[in-house]
């Protein structure tokens, strides 16, 4: 099966020809192209086509990407072909390849241990194989018709990560040593992008790891609904500090906590961490309202966290004397909460709202008070949820209201999961916390996606 390559951010193919050697000046000018490509783009199996659209057919009809995982297992990651029809990907040539030998002299498993970059051709592959990686590179050959072949390392900063082979089985002229020195430096730059995401990636399963443990299981509470979502960033790179909390307190209220940590990595992840626990903290230990917690927490804030900004509602829900469900919060720069009603009627809960935490200010904060009525859902969530740079902030928040409306009859969690789906922008490259809350009805009856 093999598959062309139609992306439209990837320049038109040129009717191919045989290849030729470069010019100084149109050397430099594909290596100033390759690095644009791969430093513009976190996804690397994009970066890695677009290259090779660089690359073919200007230097050569074949390109082979072998990887080596982290795990030590090589793979031929990608093959791609410049024919008439323009680059097609041979699937067929591609996947697992086995291990790396210590001892072949073959160019191919030299490379992937970082050994020399080599010229090669039909001829290196007819004595007997001296690796199953020897084996497949003649299978490679024969297929493609390679008649001349350059292979380099692709290093990164401590290791290799793979190999880089670029083949001619057309009437152009043959791969020459000086070659060499210009796919190294192609090579090389591969290595810096395959390091640069594979460091992303850790950072972001760390992350991920610490969400995963630091996201709460919620309370049970009788007759109430609750439910939460998480979404990460879509991009790798963006790790995050959004959070949701709810908890019993000694007195019998519940708190309920949503917040964003300013930025988009593994230290606003760790300060979501901090600020998380100091927050259970203070709510347990202190019989105070709610916006006596906030002030104490962002006076902490500043002197023993590493947390430069933050926003972040706290709430309190309690049931009343006359079995009203009542809601108190205080809220630090954080999008309102949504009330919706079982009739679609909705509003933001726009009272109580200051500065963020870790901003200085002689401003006393407030509390503010409503009283929820039957059957209605509180909605917590973060600026993911509503921020885009294709519209303003307040048609984000219409968005998010409309969609709340049409989905009030929904049980709980289908409300929470379509909200998301419906609500989020599509350019939105931040991190998503949803908290649900759905009140009983006028009987006391639980609703749908009661926990």
């Amino acid at each position: 099966m093999s598959d062309t390559t139609t992306d439209p951010g990837v320049r038109p193919v040129p009717p191919p020809v045989a290849a030729r050697a470069l010019s100084e000046l149109e050397r430099l000018a594909l290596l100033a192209d390759i690095t644009a490509q791969l430093i513009s783009n976190n996804d690397v199996d994009e970066a890695l086509h677009r290259v090779v659209a660089l690359v073919l057919p200007r230097l050569a009809d074949w390109a082979v990407i072998d990887l080596i995982t982290e795990s030590d297992d090589v793979s031929r990651y990608l093959v791609v072909h410049a024919g008439a029809d323009g680059l097609t990907v041979r699937e067929e040539l591609q996947g697992p390849m086995p291990p790396v030998s210590d001892d072949s002299l073959m160019p191919l498993s030299r490379a992937l241990r970082g050994v020399a970059s080599n010229l090669a051709g039909p001829q290196t592959y007819e004595g007997e194989p001296d690796s199953g990686i020897a084996v497949e590179q003649r299978k490679l050959f024969r297929v493609a018709g390679i008649r001349t072949a350059v292979i380099a390392p692709i290093r990164g900063p401590w290791e290799v990560m793979g190999a880089l082979t670029l083949g001619r089985s057309d009437d152009g002229e043959a791969f020459t040593r000086h070659d060499l020195a210009l796919l190294e430096d192609i090579a090389r730059r591969i290595g810096l992008a395959l390091e640069n995401a594979r460091h992303y990636q850790r950072q972001r399963q760390v992350a991920e790891t610490m969400q995963r443990y630091l996201l709460p299981q919620l309370p049970y509470l009788p007759g109430v609904g609750m439910t939460a979502r998480y979404l990460s960033a879509p991009d790798a790179s963006y790790v995050g500090g959004d959070w949701y909390d709810a908890f019993h307190l000694p007195g019998g209220d519940t708190a309920l906590v949503i917040g964003d940590v300013v930025g988009h990595d593994l230290e606003a992840a760790a300060g979501m961490a901090q600020l998380r626990n100091m927050i259970r903290a203070f709510t347990w230990s202190q019989d105070r309202p709610t916006h006596g917690i906030v002030e104490h927490l962002n006076e902490a804030v500043t002197q023993i966290t590493d947390v430069r900004m933050a926003t972040m509602i706290l709430a309190r829900l309690a049931v009343d004397e006359a079995g009203a469900w009542q809601l108190r919060w205080s809220s630090a720069g954080h999008p309102p909460p949504l009330l919706v009603g079982r009739d679609g009627l909705t509003r933001y809960l726009t009272g109580a709202n200051g500065l963020l935490l870790g901003m200085p200010s002689s401003q006393p904060r407030s509390e503010a008070r409503v009283t929820l009525p039957p059957a209605s859902t509180l909605v917590f969530y973060t600026d993911g949820l509503i921020e885009s740079r294709r519209q303003s902030l307040d048609a984000g928040m219409e968005n998010l209201r409309r969609h709340a409306a049409s989905l009030a009859h929904r049980d709980l969690d289908a409300f929470a999961d379509q909200l998301l789906q419906r609500s989020r922008p599509h350019d939105n490259d931040d991190d998503v916390a949803l908290l649900a809350v759905r009140l009983p009805d006028a009987t006391g009856a639980a609703p749908g996606g009661c926990v």
